[in-house]
């Protein structure tokens, strides 16, 4: 609905804007009779309803909010993005909830769990703000993929005042003033957006003392995997300008960040518009289920340009899809110290035919000439994965051919997961969840069993051997140890626990040259053998 909708015409009205729906700028234009700009990060100086801080350049006149992160890193992201525009707009954040004015849950929707997490919290909530709260009650925001799947379910039952989805964020500080007052049945911005990028928003970090740092190159997805509900929360693929990150990676660079990572929901992918000539997919065995786009400037140039901003940062990527790695992206790999020697390649399934199920583009002997072609130009690459258990109709012989082809790849990450229908996707159009979640359970088991063995024994190989450590934590030592416990990640990824001596001076962002002194399937265990 586009208007108020009254559930108690004399006091409580809610207000949803959504893809059906006259936007959010018609309304705007409509109460002020003015054009309306949501293209800069200022909604305090948009012209707006009145209000009692009507006049004034700051929306928020220190009201606290309070924010907790769900999911994937995207979220990190777009909380970080929600952190600029709301501080712009005279809010304040606190880390202690009962001093909040608004608390924001930004969610996650890839599966069934994770919103049994949300729907508990905000249970949690309610409970708070109408029995341990009463006096003060903040107003509840749910934010993100869970917020733009659902939409106003989440505003029946008074579980939430607020809630936008990913592409809304800019109109937040409005959200909050009319839930605040005349809408106080609840307002929603769900619309979906096919250039929001928030290019022209410098993200402030949820942890300024953090050695890594997430840097947001495109939104979206146009893959359209049979199982997967991104495109339907995010919308369809858009880039940002390659000035505008690798800005942000300067910014990140002089904050003293050591490590920044490239995060979408598809990187390798990246297309921003401009000359140039494109490129091909990885290799004969890919294709995609849109139309490609030609020309323009790739990833392959972006993740150039950022390698040379600084060579002392690390750089990694994540959330690729498989097609997307030409030849001449993994020699740049291969060639520059900092860009780290790891790379995360999703496979979901080792059997062709759930391949074909989920729509991924490729088959299994696609993926393995290019897992042999990655290890062929970048030595030692360290290769992670992600893997779904009992996808539709997935027979004990589908099954069996992601165990084998576990063995062949022999990954050093996976993150596996038991299929959960999402609504929308194509496979909740077109197949039937009916694998029982016995299977499932046992099947998954089995994968994770799989992986530990084959990541312990190759972990265990690396042990007499020395590497770089960028030290990325700083803890007290357990209750029956003495001192500080110091741990980081290698150039690969390997998680590893530090030994040092106490003339060895340690802190967060310091290089170190490492021997590896034992390992399991998870983890390092290594001496400091000097600073770098």
């Amino acid at each position: 609905m586009s208007t108020a909708e009254a559930t108690d015409k004399k006091v409580k009205r809610r207000l949803v804007f959504d893809n059906r729906s006259p936007s959010f700028e018609d309304f705007l234009l409509k109460q002020q009779g003015q054009a309306v700009d949501l293209t800069k990060a200022n909604p305090d100086k948009l012209p707006y309803l009145p209000t009692p801080a009507l006049g004034s350049n700051s929306w928020g006149q220190g009201a606290k909010y309070f924010i907790e992160v769900y999911g994937c890193q995207m979220n990190v992201s777009d909380t970080e993005i929600l952190n600029a525009i709301l501080l712009k707009s005279g809010y304040e954040r606190t880390m202690d909830k009962d001093e909040a004015n608004v608390v924001f849950l930004v969610t996650c929707a890839i599966r069934e769990n994770a919103e049994t997490r949300i729907w508990e919290r905000l249970k949690y909530l309610r409970h708070y703000r109408t029995k341990l709260n009463a006096d003060t009650p903040p107003l509840i925001g749910v934010l993100g993929c869970m917020a733009e799947r659902l939409k106003t379910k989440l505003l029946d039952d008074r579980l939430a005042d607020i809630v936008c989805g990913p592409d809304g964020y800019r109109s937040i500080p409005h959200l909050i003033s009319l839930a605040s007052s005349e809408y106080q049945n609840g307002v929603a911005n769900v619309m979906l957006s096919a250039d929001e990028s928030y290019a022209d928003i410098m993200p402030v970090r949820l942890d300024a003392s953090h050695v890594s740092g997430w840097v947001s190159i495109m939104r979206g997805c146009n893959n359209m995997c049979s199982f997967c509900i991104v495109p339907f929360t995010r919308g369809i693929e858009r880039s940002r300008p390659i000035d505008s990150i690798v800005d942000e990676m300067k910014y990140l660079s002089e904050q003293g960040v050591k490590e920044a990572y490239r995060d979408t929901s598809e990187s390798t992918y990246y297309l921003n518009s401009g000359e140039g000539s494109g490129t091909n997919l990885s290799n004969d065995g890919f294709r995609t289920v849109y139309k490609a786009k030609q020309g323009g400037r790739r990833f392959t140039e972006l993740l150039d340009k950022v390698s040379l901003i600084n060579p002392n940062m690390r750089v990694r990527f994540t959330s690729p899809h498989p097609k997307d790695f030409p030849r001449e992206l993994l020699h740049l790999i291969a060639e520059r110290p900092n860009l780290c020697k790891s790379i995360h390649l999703p496979i979901q399934s080792g059997s062709n035919s759930v391949l074909e199920r989920m729509r991924r583009g490729y088959t299994r002997e696609a993926y393995l000439n290019l897992v042999e072609e990655m290890k062929r130009i970048i030595p030692n690459v360290w290769i992670s994965t992600d893997i779904i258990s009992g996808f539709c109709g997935e027979t004990e012989r589908e099954h069996e051919d992601t165990l084998d082809m576990m063995e062949k790849v022999q990954y050093d990450m996976a993150y596996m997961f038991a299929y959960s229908m999402r609504e929308k996707t194509h496979a909740h159009r077109r197949y039937e969840d009916n694998v029982d979640d016995k299977t499932k359970a046992r099947r998954l088991d089995e994968i994770i069993q799989s992986f530990h063995r084959i990541a312990k024994k190759k972990n265990q190989g690396l042990i007499g051997t020395e590497h770089t450590v960028l030290v990325d934590s700083v803890s007290p030592a357990p209750k029956s140890k003495h001192g500080t416990r110091f741990s980081g990640r290698t150039d690969g990824g390997h998680k590893a626990f530090l030994r040092t001596s106490d003339d060895l001076a340690l802190s967060n962002g310091d290089f170190v040259n490492v021997r590896v002194d034992a390992a399991t399937s998870a983890s390092l265990t290594a001496t400091v053998l000097s600073k770098l």
